[in-house]
């Protein structure tokens, strides 16, 4: 059985983003009053403990959803470039409805302090028909599904067609959220909200955690009977999806998980969150992040843009592996550089991935001849200079061209930041590196080095003790860098590289110890720094 999902829905700024993040205990959706800031369907896995303790916990899927009929501020129908937000309506509300059709528990929120508004009433009645997408609305995805298959654009004659969509089913359990629970004298109102025709509210506050213990307790009741709805298993691997904007994240993040999970546009700038999707490949799980197209910080238009950019860097945070996307189309920009640059200071591996190659290959280039991989290659090459030793993939999103292999390289470069060399493989290699070409100063000071070990994995940490550590300049642990890749078996993913001086008192074997002792005391001193850094 799979894990019970409860979905979140409502009108556009009752809270149901803090609510989400208030159960998760953690950042995971946007919060702002700007209406339409949620678009995608934003979900986490929570365990949920038994009232009394006597049970276990349940995993839940909770998802949360835009706000259904507002879809931009007041004022902001156009973004800055001219382009009308209202062309995303009928894609947000697709996602609300495979959100309530797929959810074993619909919670209905409504802001308390604002009562029962019209808006309210609508989405009520809708939840009760069991059908959240309006029939026009669902004519225009029909009419978009047949442009996009070659079958023309014709409007269906019939306006008496019963809804074909998969969320055209009947209601799940629906429960009334009074949201904004703000103290006692807040709950005489959530009680009119029983008005809506679902039973009695249930009441909290994410702002202040009023009544929290009381409503999570309260959802754990109205799970589905207890079978074998365990947490799904940790993912096989999680890949972080970062690129520019328009540079075609969100298809391929459908073309991977065989479906639209998230809103494509050619709207700039339509994913704000950092929506992970979960599908498996091979037999094997993997949760691909997207994350929202970034520009140039001076380009930001108000605070959304920097909640989302904060979204990007713990998606790629918490990443095993960082697929960078590049348009084959554009020339490499300047923020392709610094989405290069927070990869390289997260010490995530990173796949360089060329997408709409279908619509570049074979153009012609500056000395006009056509364009090839090896060209391109090299391009990439000089223009991302920090990213050298990163594997290059050509794909297209799209076509569903050389997914397949994509994720299988970024399967391989997680086992190569997940391998361990041994403390004597390093102390040979080093030390023969340090007798042909060690860092020396001016006046002749030469370099000894105490020991060496490999303290951590992911991304593969290498400490060296040694009796001058400033002699390590910039571009002499560049060169180490280097030959640590052509010796060692991290060939394509970056090494974090610790050195310090010995502490005071501190033996090394020359004084008596032994290897074994010392690579032990490497290891601990080296982390113990590691995490001061």
């Amino acid at each position: 059985m799979p894990v019970p999902r409860i979905a979140i829905v409502g009108r556009p700024n009752v809270g149901k983003s803090s609510l989400l993040n208030m159960i998760a205990g953690a950042k995971v959706s946007i919060v702002d009053p700007t209406p339409g800031v949620t678009r995608d369907r934003v979900s986490v896995v929570v365990d949920l403990p038994s009232p009394d303790g006597s049970e276990p916990a349940r995993a839940v899927e909770f998802v949360d959803t835009g706000g259904y009929g507002v879809y931009a501020a007041e004022g902001a129908r156009y973004d800055e470039v001219g382009e009308d937000l209202s062309r995303l309506t009928p894609e947000i509300e697709r996602q609300i409805g495979e959100a309530v059709a797929s959810a074993d528990l619909v919670l209905f929120a409504v802001d308390v302090q604002a009562g029962v508004t019209p808006q309210d009433e609508e989405i009520g009645r809708m939840l009760r028909e069991g059908r959240f997408v309006s029939r026009r609305t669902e004519r225009r995805l029909t009419r978009r599904r047949r442009g996009a298959e070659g079958g023309g654009g014709e409007e269906d004659a019939s306006d008496s067609v019963a809804p074909s969509l998969p969320h055209a089913v009947a209601s799940p359990r629906i429960r009334v959220v009074a949201t904004k629970v703000d103290g006692p004298s807040w709950e005489s109102h959530a009680h009119e909200l029983a008005s809506l025709g679902f039973g009695g509210p249930l009441m909290v506050s994410a702002k202040s955690n009023y009544f929290r213990r009381d409503f999570l307790d309260a959802l754990y009741g109205m799970l589905p009977p207890a079978a074998d709805d365990a947490a799904p298993p940790p993912a096989d691997l999680r890949v972080a999806i970062i690129g520019k904007r328009n540079a075609g994240k969100s298809s391929l993040v459908n073309a991977l998980a065989g479906e639209p999970r998230v809103i494509v546009s050619e709207i700039a700038g339509t994913t704000r969150d950092a929506v992970d999707v979960r599908f498996e490949l091979d037999g094997r799980a993997i949760v691909a992040i997207d994350t929202a197209g970034l520009r140039r910080k001076r380009s930001f238009q108000g605070q959304v843009e920097w909640y989302a950019f904060d979204r990007a860097k713990r998606a790629v945070e918490r990443a095993d592996v960082v697929l960078l996307l590049i348009d084959a189309t554009e020339p490499v920009s300047q923020v392709d550089q610094q989405l290069a640059m927070l990869a390289q200071k997260a010490y995530k591996p990173v796949v360089i991935v060329v997408n709409k190659w279908d619509l570049a290959e074979g153009r012609h280039g500056p000395k006009g001849r056509r364009v090839t991989t090896e060209d391109y290659e090299e391009y990439l090459r000089r223009e991302l200079k920090g990213l050298a030793f990163a594997p290059i993939a050509f794909a297209s999103a799209t076509e569903g061209r050389n997914l397949r292999g994509l994720i299988d390289v970024a399967f391989d470069l997680h086992q190569q930041a997940g391998r361990r060399v041994t403390t004597g493989e390093l102390n040979r290699l080093v030390r023969g590196i340090l007798d042909t070409r060690g860092p020396t100063s001016k006046v002749g000071t030469r370099v000894k080095l105490f020991y060496v070990a490999q303290v951590r994995t992911n991304p593969p940490t290498i400490a060296l003790v040694v009796n001058h550590p400033e002699l390590f300049t910039a571009n002499y642990e560049r060169f180490l860098l280097n030959r640590f890749r052509e010796e060692l078996p991290f060939e394509e993913v970056p090494i974090r590289l610790l050195v310090r001086a010995r502490k005071r008192g501190e033996r090394t074997e020359e004084q008596g110890e032994s290897a074994v002792d010392a690579a032990v005391e490497a290891r601990a001193d080296a982390a113990e720094w590691f995490e001061d850094e």
